[in-house]
C-alpha cells in the first residue's frame, strides 16, 4: 500500500470543510492508503487553526486527536505526538509541547520562558530548566 505525505493546507481542508471542492479532494487523498503527517505540518497545522480560524486549544486538541486517530494517518514517532499532543492538551503551546516531547533524550530543556518552566511542571517530560537562573518549577 502506497505511503502518502500531506501538506498543511490538505489537512487543513479535512478539519475545516470551508472549501467543498478541496474537501472532496483532501477527502479522496486520505481514502487512498495510508497518509503520512510529518511533525512540521502538525505544528503548522495547529498554528493555522488557531491563528487563521480562531480554533480554541481544545478545538485544536479535539481536531488533532481525531486527525491522528484515523487509521491510516502515520507519524514518525506515535510516543512522541501523543505527548506532544498531552503536553498542548495540559496548556503548553503546541510548538513547545513538540519541542519537550522530541527532546525527551536530553537530562534538560533549557528555556528562558519562564511560563513554560512553570507549565511543564508535572507532566513527565524532561526537566524544563530556566536557562537565566538554573530554576526548575516545583
Amino acid at each position: 500500500m502506497a505511503l502518502t505525505a500531506v501538506d498543511t493546507n490538505v489537512i487543513v481542508r479535512l478539519l475545516t470543510r470551508d472549501d467543498p471542492q478541496q474537501l472532496l479532494a483532501a477527502k479522496r487523498c486520505f481514502a487512498t492508503g495510508e497518509i503520512f503527517v510529518s511533525d512540521s505540518v502538525l505544528l503548522e497545522t495547529a498554528w493555522v487553526l488557531g491563528a487563521a480560524y480562531s480554533f480554541s486549544d481544545e478545538q485544536i486538541a479535539v481536531a488533532l486527536r481525531g486527525l491522528l486517530g484515523l487509521h491510516n494517518v502515520r507519524v514518525a514517532d506515535v510516543a512522541r505526538i501523543a505527548l506532544a499532543v498531552e503536553g498542548y492538551e495540559h496548556g503548553l503551546d503546541f510548538a513547545d509541547a513538540l519541542h519537550l516531547a522530541s527532546s525527551q533524550h536530553a537530562d534538560a530543556f533549557r528555556t528562558f520562558d519562564r511560563d513554560l518552566v512553570a507549565r511543564s511542571a508535572g507532566l513527565g517530560v524532561c526537566p524544563v530548566v530556566d536557562a537565566g537562573t538554573g530554576g526548575t518549577a516545583r
